[in-house]
């Protein structure tokens, strides 16, 4: 009984930690807001739009000029993906055109993908 009773616990532990890790979108749009500068949804702007990244082939909007290594990266965006850019897009993709070095806190990470995930 008490291996059932430790299972479930251990399981009721998981699934917290997960809903604990999901980032908040509101606090993810004050965050983004650095990134708007770059990061709006007009064609000209300095960075692609990132409205409806999660889902989305890296380097395929057609009305944004890429980097050779981002058009070529090949992967879809999702939160992992994502994650690792945020955090170090030079480290991901080498020769971006991104001049960000990236959030170091993992909560902001977390809030932005949040957000972004929130914009279809």
């Amino acid at each position: 009984m008490s291996r059932v009773i430790f299972a479930a616990a251990i399981i009721a532990g998981v699934a917290l930690a997960g809903a604990a890790s999901a980032g908040d979108a509101a606090r993810g749009q004050e965050v983004f807001k650095a990134c708007a500068a770059c990061h709006g949804e007009r064609p000209g702007d300095l960075g692609p739009s990132l409205v409806g990244v999660v889902g989305r082939k890296a380097g395929s909007l057609e009305d944004f000029r890429y980097s050779g290594p981002m058009s070529r990266a090949g992967w879809t965006w999702d939160e992992a993906k994502l994650a690792a850019f945020i955090h170090d897009p030079q480290g991901v993709v080498k020769g971006t055109k991104m001049p960000f070095d990236g959030l170091a806190g993992d909560r902001d990470v977390e809030d932005v993908i949040a957000y972004l995930a929130s914009r279809k």
